[in-house]
């Protein structure tokens, strides 16, 4: 009898261990006997086996499979929870998915739906990174794209070795995807999970050794920047436990157990930098993936982005993390669908960018195979694909609609002006720091109003500041329009080093709120102040600044320059941009001004927040009331100051006077940089200039050169007329003549007769 439980408590049982799917089709039976053989009684996992079954028949599967095993063996029925070391099994005629550690049945539909793709999509969304696929023997492709879903939620992926499968269609279609971890038989599944699970349970139970973690941290360091100066991909900000599955992965396949072995290896062998970069990669997509998103996005959000365009005017979209180009179809295909269906000649440029190369050339050429088009409609695979020899491509119609290119949403500039940006199954994979980075990123590529929409797996996060709720459900959002502007910052410096050279990169996570980071400063400092971003617009305010900063007449504004107070404007400028340029704080010390009506000194310090996703300046003021610049050189040998309010006038006059004089240097400096730097912009336009009057020149040459080929097949077709007029001419008449003679022949044979 099963028993109760919350949804809180199945929340966590689920979370304790893991849990394993495993799919089969024709030969399954065979397969499963090893494979359950060789599972101990205690394992600490659970099984869920889906296999095609024939619908009409009732299957014995429970009955076999538990004579073979002393776990509890279960033929499944709905809402059954799921625990640890036992072994759960699809009934007939049913279609099975998760839900927070419960197993739902569904009627399987009439159409042939693939049951394990299904089933281990939902395995992946609700367990994650505890998630286990296994394809065994089996016709068809079936959970291929199931295995494809569980790694990109960082689960582990196996399939059954091609010599020992009845039927080798099911796990080679997983193995050519790329999307299986390890290729093994049966048996040996059970045991490299036992294994995994054992060497995972450690790590959980056991407290973390200090020198091992910094090992293991540094070893990983030393391989990112490696694949770093390689591929030009920094993954120091990505989820390090998918990184260190994929590290610990190839490790597995070629046999190394230790560390330093490894590095060695790929810093000798670029082909295998090539297999772990692409491991990182994780490719996952497909057509109307998620047919409920797509259905809100061609019938509720195309029809928003197309509403205020006129004639000639673009949709502009932006899918991210594309992979081999499925979705960006897809979306291209809602487009040209509406805008077709309403006549309407609103133009549609669609950017589709990945970090793979190899997908992105995949995604060009919009070649697919037969499954892998099979969640598209009969009538959309007529209306925009032809039929091939091996499958299907997307006519030129819609390829001509997409722009696909490599692109690192991170390190290379964004696009600007978008009406839509799509980031699905993205930020999975990458921290709070790099999360929200690409927030600010689409937050600039969009236009006002502009829709983004995320996977089901992502949100906000810490970027509701950002963005409007649209549609929760859908994970879809509109752009919110704020202060300031998109800043783009690198996420590291671009000047690579040799791995044994490297350093620690990081030794402390970066904190991407600059409230928290501000607070970590004043805790030491107590004068108050404010944080301007980039712009120098205040986003805050740290304590009574009433004495330094006033609200100046007019339209309001929150420039800390207009509304610091006209004694200090000039020297703030001056601090504000020396720490813009070096990114280290300074202090300027002396600043006289009225206060109360008393002349008082005031300190002012900057100190740039530098572990933040855009700039930041902590700006401090205090108030001094002996004038720092003279307490060491008027002062007695009894420590007495003796100087007159003139001379101390005086001394200030000349400190000013000096600083006048290094600011108009400074702003000399700038000026001549900025001459410079237009000079060369200048020079940029004229080359540029160049190059298209040289391309126009083509142009017109090709131009020239096609009319009087033109001229030449128009002159060529004439003589062939001419030709063909007489060749029929000379054909009538030679037809004529042999008629004639024909005639004349039978007549004198008739003259003849007569005699």
């Amino acid at each position: 009898m099963m028993r109760t439980t919350n949804p809180d408590e199945i929340i966590r049982s689920t979370n304790a261990f893991w849990v394993v799917g495993i799919g089969a089709s024709a030969g399954g039976l065979n397969a499963f006997k090893p494979l359950i053989k060789a599972i101990p009684i205690d394992s600490g996992m659970a099984y869920i086996i889906v296999q095609h079954l024939d619908p009409s028949h009732e299957s014995i599967l429970v009955e076999l499979l538990q004579k073979m095993t002393t776990i509890p063996v279960h033929e499944i029925t709905d809402k059954v929870e799921v625990l640890p070391d036992h072994i759960y099994v699809i009934p007939s005629n049913k279609l099975l998915t998760a839900n927070d550690g419960i197993l739902n049945l569904t009627a399987r539909p009439v159409k042939t739906q693939k049951s394990i793709d299904l089933f281990f999509t939902s395995l992946a969304e609700v367990h994650q990174n505890q998630a286990i696929g296994v394809v065994l023997s089996g016709t068809g492709k079936d959970g291929t794209l199931g295995l494809q879903a569980i790694k990109q939620f960082g689960g582990l992926t196996f399939a059954q070795e091609q010599q020992t499968a009845a039927y080798d269609e099911m796990p080679q279609s997983a193995i050519k995807q790329g999307v299986v971890d390890y290729v093994l038989t049966p048996e040996k599944i059970i045991h490299k999970l036992i294994e995994l699970n054992t060497i995972y349970k450690n790590k959980l139970s056991s407290p973390e050794d200090p020198v091992e973690l910094k090992t293991e941290t540094v070893f990983h360091k030393q391989i990112l920047n490696l694949l770093e100066i390689q591929k030009g991909v920094d993954f120091a900000y990505y989820k390090q436990t998918t990184i260190g599955r994929r590290i610990a992965r190839r490790m597995d396949l070629l046999h190394l157990e230790k560390k330093e072995d490894y590095f060695n290896y790929l810093k000798e062998n670029n082909t295998e930098i090539e297999y772990l970069y692409q491991d990182m990669l994780i490719s996952v997509t497909d057509f109307f993936r998620d047919p409920l998103m797509f259905d809100a996005l061609c019938n509720k959000v195309v029809p928003l982005l197309t509403a205020n365009k006129t004639n000639n005017e673009s949709v502009r979209v932006w899918i991210v993390g594309c992979s081999t180009g499925q979705e960006a179809y897809t979306i291209a295909m809602c487009l040209y669908e509406f805008i077709s269906q309403e006549n309407n000649k609103v133009q549609i440029q669609l950017f589709a960018t990945d970090l793979s190369e190899i997908a992105i050339a995949k995604a060009r050429a919009g070649f697919y195979s037969a499954s892998e088009v099979e969640n598209i409609s009969e009538e959309r695979l007529n209306r925009f694909f032809s039929k091939t020899q091996n499958g299907y491509q997307v006519k030129k119609i819609i390829r001509d609609l997409c722009v696909f290119a490599t692109h690192n949403i991170i390190s290379d500039p964004p696009f600007a002006k978008m009406d839509l940006v799509s980031c699905r199954n993205v930020l999975i994979y990458m921290d709070a720091f790099l999360q929200r980075k690409a927030m600010t990123t689409f937050h600039y590529a969009l236009k006002e109003n502009g829709i983004l929409i995320l996977g089901k797996s992502e949100s906000l996060s810490k970027s509701a500041d950002l963005f409007n709720v649209l549609n929760e459900q859908e994970k879809m959002y509109a752009k919110k329009i704020v202060s300031g502007r998109f800043i783009h910052v690198a996420a590291k410096s671009q000047n690579h080093s040799s791995p044994s050279s490297v350093k620690s990169m990081k030794d402390q996570k970066l904190n991407d709120d600059f409230q928290k980071n501000a607070e970590q400063v004043i805790l030491s400092k107590s004068p108050a102040g404010v944080i301007v971003n980039e712009q120098l617009e205040i986003v805050q305010f740290r304590g009574a600044t009433g004495d330094w900063l006033e609200s100046a007449s007019g339209k309001p504004s929150l420039n800390v320059l207009k509304m610091a107070k006209s004694e200090l404007a000039i020297d703030l400028r001056s601090i504000l941009l020396k720490v813009k340029t070096t990114l280290q704080p300074h202090v300027k010390e002396g600043i006289s001004m009225l206060i109360q009506h008393q002349m008082t000194w005031v300190t002012i310090e900057v100190i740039p927040l530098l572990h933040t996703i855009n700039p930041y300046f902590l700006i401090l003021f205090t108030n001094v009331k002996q004038v720092p610049i003279l307490s060491s050189k008027h002062s007695t040998t009894e420590g007495k100051t003796e100087i007159n309010p003139h001379e101390i006038r005086a001394l200030q006059l000349e400190k000013e006077l000096s600083q006048t004089r290094d600011d108009m240097r400074t702003i000399t400096e700038d000026q001549e940089a900025g001459n410079e730097e237009l000079l060369s912009a200048n020079e940029e336009l004229v080359s540029g200039s160049e190059e298209l009057r040289s391309l126009n020149e083509e142009l017109e040459i090709s131009k020239e050169e096609l009319q009087s080929t033109v001229e030449e097949l128009s002159a060529a077709n004439g003589i062939l007329q001419n030709c063909a007029f007489y060749w029929k001419e000379r054909c009538w008449k030679m037809t004529f003549m042999k008629v004639m003679k024909s005639n004349v022949h039978s007549q004198s044979w008739e003259i003849v007769s007569c005699f």
